[in-house]
């Protein structure tokens, strides 16, 4: 593999949506305190931490997830803005000028409408949140950070927001039996 390709590989996506150079794990091992955290870590969630191609599917997998979290949202702030905040045009144009009964019905209607639409998000969500496999990457890419944080306390070159995720609310709970992530084919591609 040449150097151009080995630079391209050891890339990633974060959820600001930048392709950011990956940091090599002679950077993280260098720190003392990063590496005895790096392997405490690798033996609760059974995951070499310091094994570059190893980190990089797991940010890869991060990003998937991340991604289709996002065209959910997208999907769903259509409905939630057009009858949240598209209801008060309408009620000024509209609904005030109507009887009582057509008044009532339109709160009702554009209520249901809402909080429809939110459950509908959650539970289309759901399955991905409460996949134990996916579980598993999330609370890997929490600790990930965690060692890279030691690190840069522990004065590696490292940048500040490494690696460029947040919010790892389903990451709490690490299931040992969850199969592995197979390899996607954008990943064989890379």
């Amino acid at each position: 593999m040449s150097d151009q390709q080995r630079a391209k590989y050891w890339q990633f996506t974060g959820d600001d949506r930048v392709v950011h150079a990956m940091v090599p794990s002679s950077v993280i091992a260098a720190v003392p305190s990063a590496k005895a955290l790096a392997e405490k870590y690798d033996r609760e969630l059974r995951f070499d931490f310091l094994d570059d191609t190893a980190v990089h599917r797991m940010l890869f997998h991060r990003w998937e997830d991340n991604r289709k979290a996002g065209a959910v949202g997208c999907l769903g702030a259509v409905p939630l803005t057009v009858f949240g905040f598209g209801a008060w045009p309408f009620w000024d144009l509209v609904a005030s000028q109507r009887p009582r009964s057509f008044q009532i019905a339109f709160i009702g209607v554009d209520a249901l409408i809402v909080v429809g639409s939110l459950v509908g998000m959650y539970l289309w969500r759901r399955t991905s949140l409460l996949d134990p496999s996916m579980r598993n990457v999330r609370i890997r890419a929490r600790r990930y950070r965690e060692i890279a944080g030691a690190a840069r306390q522990g004065g590696a070159d490292i940048p500040a927001r490494y690696p460029y995720y947040g919010m790892y609310a389903s990451s709490r709970k690490f299931f040992p039996d969850a199969p592995e992530l197979p390899m996607s084919d954008a990943e064989q591609r890379a």
